[in-house]
Formats: structure tokens, C-alpha cells, sequence
């Protein structure tokens, strides 16, 4: 019996002993007083069991009939397998008019076992990676939009280096946002500190990965990647946060730690921070790095054929035409006619450009001399911009109006 039938069995006890009057019974019950006599006699003449629910355990009266249950789960078998109860509902009353709720639908599959809620789902299994045991063998990377100077200061982003071997943190770096030239100057600088690691590991932002599938132009390879290549560096897109989970949780130990700091020395500006950056550093590390497994160092020092000044510049090729002109940054470059830039006709190219938007042009190991003619006023393009960047974009907009 239920819950409320047992409620209604001892109502009806107290009646039958005179402890309860019928009008009061019938309120408490919600019924009139025949029905509570009803309900007296079937006490009286088969007990409590007299009181529970003749419906129970019997097909319901309003249930839909047996065929247009059969017809829905066949098709969802056969059409529609995979399918969540929402979404097969949806195809069976727009392309097969059924007439059926998504609550009925979705207790036919759970039934029928074509769906499995999910609070009856097995867990994921999710076991740890193990660290690796070499310094320098992959470096996690991160950058984190955040306020970092509270109300002091304007919101900026931390580019974040983290040694998976040892949770040491390699790096620290503010900036506007995360751009290229940003991760050119923290890579840069921690190559010149350390050496070159194995691997850097990241998330799949658009600086370390062509996250465009159809994408037509270019090489289909970031500017860093291109880089990294350059010093024998892989880059690893990690593809869930947790597996990028060393940089990520040392994210939020500087979003406490790194935040109280700044505002006891009152630090409320980029370069501030920045010249802060190398002494919180070594605090540190000394407060949360740990041993690595093995004392072998797998950083390898920069080569003396390294030129960090051109890798880290960005990089595109141009065709020069006939009359030793080509076109970059919306700009016309008339190539000096000297022997290299004759050699050049008709072939694409080095444009080298740096953070200070200076436009240097190589053909063939060869700078060509050449004289920059700007545009008339054109539209501006549209461009396509990662969230984590959207501040800094919106502010450089914002000034240039």
C-alpha cells in the first residue's frame, strides 16, 4: 500500500472506533460522507487490503495501444538508433506523425534499452597520467585572462609555463592578450633561460593550431608552430582541458596567491608586474616544485645558427611581379633593382614582420632593399577574433576611434 492509503487506513480506523467524526473524516480525506461510508464497509469486510487501489497492478485505462508502441520503437531501432529521446521524438512527429509525448518516448527506449539515462550510466574512467620523469621533456603552456590587478589596474591576460616533470613554473608573462607576438616574446624568453624543451603542450587556441577545417589559404601551420619547427620543438594540442591539467591548476593557485601579492606591493600595471614576475618565480618554486623522477636535463641549449630575432617574427611569402613590386599589409613595396631583387621576378618572397610593425623582404638568404608606398584609405577587413582576445581588441579599437 501507499503512503496514502496507509494514511487513509488509520482515518478510517479512528471512525470506525468513534474517535473521528464522519464530516471530519470526509475533510481530512478530501471525500463526501457516502464515499467515506463506502470506505467503512470495505474496511469492515476485507481489512486493510479493502482500502488499497483496485488498479493496482493492472494495465492503465488511457494507455496508447500496443501497435503504435511497437511502430515507434521499430522505428527509432531501425532510423533512429543513437538517437536522445528529444530529438527522436521530434523525427517521429514531424516525419512519421505519432502521436506521443516525449515522456512516453523516452520511458519506451529507456524500457526497450535503445537509451540509458543518465543517472544509470557507467562513470568514465578518467586515470591520471603519470608525470614525466626528465626536466624539460614537455612544457604545459596557458594563457589566462583574469584581473590580476582587481581594481587597480586594467584587465590582462598571464602566459603561463609549466614544466610537467616537476610543476616548476618556467615562465610567467603579462600581457593585453593572447597574440603571436605575445608567446614570441615569453617563448623567447624562456629559450634564453632554459634551453629548448622536447614538446610545449597547449589547448587548441588558434596561436598553436589551424583550427579551421576548410581553411584554403596558407600552409596550414600557425606562425609559432612554424617557429618551434625551426628550433626542433613539437607542439602538442591537448584536446580537453583535464589533459593540459598542470598548467591548469597552477592557474588557479596564482589567481589566489598571484593576485594578494600584486596588491600588497600595490602593482597595477603590465610592466610592473612583469618586473615582479621573476622574483614570485622563485618563491614559487621553492614553496610547490617538486624532484623529478630523473636527474637527466632534456633542455638542449640554443644553437649558434638560432636567430630568435627572424624566427619570431611574422611570417608570410609575396609574389613579386615583372616590375619589381608586391603587395603586403595592404601596402606596395617597389623592390630596389639591385641583383637579387632581378633574380626575384616572378617568384614569392620572405615577409618578415616585426612586433614594431617594422616589413623587412629575403629572397634567397638576401634582404631586398625596398620602398614602402601606403594604400589610399580602404575598409578596414573584418577579422576574426578568439575570445580570450576580445578586451584588448575592443580597447585598441576604442582608442583608434
Amino acid at each position: 500500500m501507499s503512503y496514502d492509503e496507509l494514511a487513509r487506513v488509520s482515518i478510517v480506523q479512528q471512525l470506525i472506533n468513534g474517535r473521528r467524526a464522519q464530516r471530519a473524516a470526509g475533510t481530512m480525506l478530501g471525500l463526501t460522507s457516502r464515499q467515506v461510508r463506502r470506505l467503512c464497509g470495505a474496511y469492515e469486510t476485507h481489512g486493510s487490503a479493502g482500502l488499497a487501489s483496485k488498479q493496482r497492478g493492472r494495465p492503465s485505462n488511457r494507455r496508447l495501444a500496443e501497435g503504435l508502441r511497437r511502430e515507434a520503437l521499430e522505428l527509432v531501432r531501425g532510423r533512429y538508433e543513437g538517437f536522445g529521446p528529444t530529438l527522436a521524438h521530434e523525427k517521429l512527429t514531424e516525419v512519421h506523425n505519432l502521436d506521443i509525448s516525449i515522456d512516453t518516448l523516452r520511458h519506451w527506449v529507456s524500457e526497450d534499452g535503445l537509451w540509458v539515462p543518465p543517472a544509470e550510466r557507467q562513470p568514465r574512467i578518467r586515470q591520471p597520467r603519470r608525470r614525466r620523469p626528465f626536466r624539460g621533456e614537455l612544457i604545459q603552456i596557458d594563457g589566462y585572462d583574469h584581473e590580476w590587478f582587481e581594481d587597480r589596474g586594467p584587465r590582462c591576460t598571464a602566459l603561463v609555463f609549466v614544466d610537467d616533470a616537476t610543476s616548476a613554473l618556467m615562465e610567467l608573462l603579462f600581457c593585453e592578450s593572447e597574440s603571436v607576438f605575445s608567446y614570441f616574446t615569453a617563448t623567447r624568453a624562456f629559450l634564453e633561460e632554459h634551453g629548448c624543451p622536447v614538446a610545449l603542450q597547449r589547448d587548441k587556441a588558434g596561436v598553436f593550431h589551424v583550427n579551421a577545417i576548410d581553411a584554403k589559404d596558407g600552409d596550414g601551420v600557425t606562425q609559432l608552430a612554424r617557429a618551434m619547427h625551426s628550433l626542433n620543438i613539437d607542439i602538442i594540442c591537448a584536446n580537453t582541458p583535464a589533459a593540459n591539467g598542470r598548467v591548469e591548476r597552477a592557474h588557479l593557485t596564482l589567481q589566489d596567491r598571484l593576485v594578494k601579492e600584486l596588491r600588497l606591493r600595490d602593482i597595477s600595471e603590465i610592466a610592473s608586474a612583469n618586473a615582479f614576475a621573476e622574483e614570485y618565480r622563485t618563491d614559487y618554486n621553492w614553496r610547490f616544485a617538486g624532484a623529478p623522477h630523473s636527474e637527466h636535463e632534456a633542455h638542449r641549449p640554443l644553437r649558434a645558427s638560432d636567430d630568435l630575432d627572424r624566427l619570431f617574427t611574422w611570417q608570410e611569402s609575396r609574389k613579386v611581379s615583372k616590375n619589381l613590386t608586391l603587395n603586403y599589409k595592404r601596402t606596395l613595396y617597389l623592390l630596389d633593382e639591385t641583383a637579387a631583387a632581378r633574380a626575384a621576378r616572378g617568384q614569392r618572397v620572405g615577409g618578415e614582420e616585426h612586433e614594431d610593425g617594422a616589413i623587412s623582404l629575403r629572397f634567397g638568404g638576401l634582404e631586398l632593399p625596398a620602398t614602402a608606398f601606403p594604400k589610399g584609405h580602404t575598409v578596414r577587413p573584418v577579422e576574426v577574433v578568439e575570445s580570450k582576445r576580445l578586451n584588448a581588441v575592443l580597447e585598441s579599437i576604442r582608442v583608434q576611434q
